[in-house]
């Protein structure tokens, strides 16, 4: 692949013998990190993408020799809107705002998610938020991933977005995460230490190998094994993007249902129907914001706050811990359900 022409508004593309047989909309997506499959979708639906002078599908299949047009269009300042949407509040008081945040919530507006994220919902609840982080990003303090579930803060004034920043900065904010791995993890506890950068040639993940990767540090000790996957209590020491998943990752123990960092053949090879079923039912990584402890920035004194971990969750984790009991007891004669009952 080639980029033959890149103007203001528009930018072509040629198919290589490589990539064809591709889909358009992972060609463009591979092409261009800059681009998910929801904005390709999006423009070809709009009529802003061709194919040899055609609109296309999002599905089609390319050949060797294609001309792509993708036309760009100016970029629409965007302001987020409150909206009427529940919030599970742990903690609130006139200078921060504790929130459990759920699983498929994202944090604050972006391409792709322009509403109904945790800024949206916290403008319809609140009076008032820190204006430091912008229109878009309003008492936005720090991020939690989308399918990660759990606690988050929020700032209500300057003052406390600037105190909570500087904590953050001073590694004075302690979060403990609870991740459900694959695999028996070897030890009880253990520390990993390597930097996390942006990947070499995917502009979307994060990597260890990174040439530009931060320092980071995760600690983790073990609070369940289920033979062929172990509960992790794990705190991080700091924040880059994607820490946890990454540092897993790395040492072979992958978050289950993270698409992005996980193996999806751990999944294929678990025999047991029921257990695969539920395996495949969570549809997001098993990560948990479990804990958060900071200085409050009016009462100058620790707070700590807990969430429980999640319902869907928690029965992965006893549905494991059946597999577990069943896999250890050897227990002829004796299925699934009756041990559930």
């Amino acid at each position: 692949m080639s980029i033959i022409l890149e103007q203001l508004k528009e930018i072509r593309f040629i198919v290589s013998s490589d990539q064809s047989g591709q889909r358009l909309d992972l060609f463009l997506t591979q092409t261009d990190a800059s681009l998910s499959r929801s904005q390709v979708k999006r423009a070809v639906e709009e009529g802003d993408v061709l194919v040899n002078g055609v609109t296309p599908k999002v599905s089609q299949r390319l050949k060797e020799g294609d001309i792509i047009s993708y036309i760009l269009k100016p970029a629409k300042e965007a302001v987020a809107t409150a909206q009427d949407i529940p919030l599970n509040i742990i903690y609130e008081d006139d200078a921060v705002i504790v929130v459990n945040k759920p699983a498929g919530m994202v944090v604050h507006p972006a391409p792709g998610n322009p509403d109904n994220t945790l800024v949206n919902a916290l403008l319809f609840h609140c009076q008032n938020l820190s204006g430091i982080g912008g229109v878009i990003r309003p008492g936005i303090v720090h991020r939690l991933d989308k399918d990660t579930s759990g606690l988050i803060v929020a700032a209500k004034t300057d003052e406390a977005h600037r105190n909570l920043s500087a904590q953050f900065e001073n590694h004075n904010v302690h979060k403990t995460y609870q991740a459900l791995v694959w695999g028996d993890v070897k030890g009880n506890t253990g520390e990993i230490i390597l930097p996390v950068g942006r990947h070499a040639t995917n502009r979307k993940k994060m990597s260890t190998k990174s040439r530009r990767g931060k320092d980071a540090l995760t600690l983790w000790k073990v609070r369940e094994r289920y033979g062929i996957a172990t509960l992790l209590e794990v705190e991080i020491k700091t924040g880059r993007t994607h820490q946890i998943r990454v540092h897993l990752s790395d040492r072979g123990y992958p978050v289950i249902g993270d698409e992005v960092y996980g193996i999806s053949s751990k999944i294929r090879v678990i025999k047991d129907p029921l257990l695969k079923t539920k395996l495949k039912a969570l549809n997001r990584q098993a990560l948990h914001a479990a804990k958060l402890s900071f200085i409050h920035p009016l009462k100058h004194e620790r707070v700590v706050f807990t969430a429980q971990m999640p319902q869907d969750v928690a029965d992965l984790c006893e549905s494991l811990r059946v597999f577990a009991q069943l896999e250890a007891e050897n227990t002829s004669g004796q299925t699934w359900k009756d041990k559930l009952r």
